[in-house]
């Protein structure tokens, strides 16, 4: 899923709404509201000022699990938040200027029924240089959620992951992958195609409310799928339960069959806490098989924590890569509102996961080059592991679809129970590159291959990466491109998720 929802579903009766992060679609419309801040910068108090003043505080004593600090809320109103998000918006946001420069009418508070639809009136409308949204990355989360999935990466679904190959009528909602361990890995698997959720055509239906609670739930419970298997006619239906499902980042740790048994292959889907001792171990497994090369696939990996990728650049490239050299600089806006910060290729754990003291010393592979599979889906601190190691000197091969384009980040802001992320910094290089905002673009550009499993040698993206290591230049893929790709008139896979899973999450260290 684009974060803030630029891609889901659509019933094209209406534009999404850029907050409503966790739906595929959203109804339309708005609402009148209180409120008093004004449009007028120079008129702006310091949010500061303004902070943890709520309609509805939380509890005296009741403590930020992520920094133990507590929270400071007293009494006020929904005016008060919008007035706070207004200020904090002015000097935090990396393009305030162009938030400045909206119309009045769009700035007046009262015009929305809540400090969420506020916010996200409150980015800039302008357009990249390929005619995307600059900030398509405008997203909130209630912040008990927020804390949920930023220490574990827990949310609610069903321990797979869906593609959407075709977002608009006739709609195409495919299996991308499966969760190991998970009860549906046993009954679903990869390029299986869902028809109908809970009764609601996936393909022309109009019954979005349906499948919206049905493919992305918000609460446990039991959903009946009509699906098609990949390489098959006939349908079949089954009953899922949805549930807290935690994600398992790192996945298909292997290296690949002769002629190519040198290669190592690594799966690395999110970048959240868990994600760090998954990945030492499975750097430690290559390193034990002495490989010379590594295809990371990233393909489906949107981003998280900013620390996590700076590690694993790290453990690809190797001390002597990345001596003196940092994995990104953070540039702010013209108002420097934030302490100047950097963030160097990680050698030792910081200790964002449990299972991993702080001060270990990582493993290393100390290589020169890697082949990196991506797509539409590879986003974020996804994009900085291959700006970061190109910085440094190493050689990425960049195999499969252009990039999301987002060398954006953000500090994660609480206020009155909700998380707000608004574009704060860009990161740059250490030549001091970061201007990427339409992407990556692939040296060998692949379509994604729903009829072969991830890691397959045989599957498109990994078996044109092959082929460049062996022969330098991009071959023809083994595999015909799967049906569901064949038409190039249709959008990317575009997998949907949590915005959380497609950003640059820097820690407050």
């Amino acid at each position: 899923m684009r974060s803030g929802g630029e891609h889901r579903l659509a019933a094209g009766l209406c534009t999404l709404s850029v907050a409503a992060a966790t739906t595929l679609l959203a109804s339309c419309g708005g609402g009148g509201g209180d409120g008093s801040a004004s449009g007028d910068p120079s008129s702006l108090p310091a949010s500061s000022t303004l902070a943890e003043v709520c309609a509805a505080p939380r509890a005296a004593g009741t403590t930020d699990p992520l920094t133990g600090r507590a929270y400071g809320d007293t009494q006020g109103t929904v005016a008060d938040e919008k007035n706070f998000l207004r200020s904090w918006i002015d000097e935090t946001y990396l393009w305030y200027q162009d938030v400045r420069a909206l119309p009045a009418t769009t700035l007046d508070p009262s015009g929305y029924a809540t400090a969420k639809s506020y916010f996200t009136a409150l980015r800039s409308p302008l357009t990249t240089a390929n005619g995307a949204r600059k900030d398509k990355f405008h997203f909130t989360y209630d912040t008990p959620a927020w804390v949920a999935l930023a220490q574990s990466g827990v949310s609610y679904g069903y321990g797979f992951e869906i593609a959407l190959i075709s977002s608009t009528v006739p709609r195409n909602a495919t299996i991308a992958f499966t969760a190991p361990g998970s009860p549906e890995a046993s009954q679903l698997s990869r390029g299986t195609v869902i028809l109908t959720v809970d009764g609601a055509d996936v393909v022309n239906g109009t019954d979005t409310a349906t499948l919206n609670a049905g493919l992305f739930p918000a609460a446990a419970g039991p959903h009946t799928f009509v699906v098609r298997d990949a390489g098959t006619t006939a349908s079949r239906t089954l009953t899922l339960n949805a549930r807290q499902v935690t994600s398992v980042p790192v996945q298909n740790v292997r290296t690949l069959p002769a002629p190519n048994d040198h290669v190592g292959y690594l799966l690395f889907n999110d970048h959240i806490a868990t994600a760090e001792a998954q990945l030492v171990n499975a750097v430690n497994t290559l390193k034990a098989a002495n490989v010379t090369d590594l295809v990371l696939d990233i393909r489906y990996n949107g981003g998280g924590y900013l620390d996590i990728a700076a590690e694993l650049a790290y453990m690809i490239a190797g001390p002597v890569n990345t001596a003196g050299k940092v994995f990104e600089k953070l540039a702010y806006n013209d108002r420097n509102p934030f302490t100047s910060r950097t963030t160097a290729f990680l050698s030792n754990s910081p200790g964002i996961s449990g299972g991993l003291p702080a001060g270990t010393a990582l493993p290393n592979l100390g290589l020169s080059r890697v082949y990196v599979l991506t797509s539409a889906d590879t986003c974020s601190a996804s994009e900085a592991i291959i700006n970061g190691l190109r910085g440094a000197g190493v050689t990425v091969n960049v195999i499969g679809g252009t990039t999301c384009g987002k060398p954006y980040g953000f500090f994660p802001k609480d206020n009155c129970n909700v998380t707000y992320f608004a574009i704060q910094f860009q990161g740059v290089n250490n030549l001091g590159y970061g201007d990427y905002a339409d992407g990556f673009t692939p040296s060998c550009a692949v379509a994604d291959d729903f009829t072969h499993a991830l890691g397959d040698p045989a599957e498109n993206q990994l078996a044109v990466a092959l082929g460049l290591r062996n022969g330098g230049t991009c071959i023809t893929p083994l595999a015909k491109p799967s049906k569901l790709q064949a038409s190039e008139a249709r959008p990317p896979s575009v997998l949907v998720r949590t915005p959380f899973r497609e950003n640059r999450i820097y820690r407050d260290h």
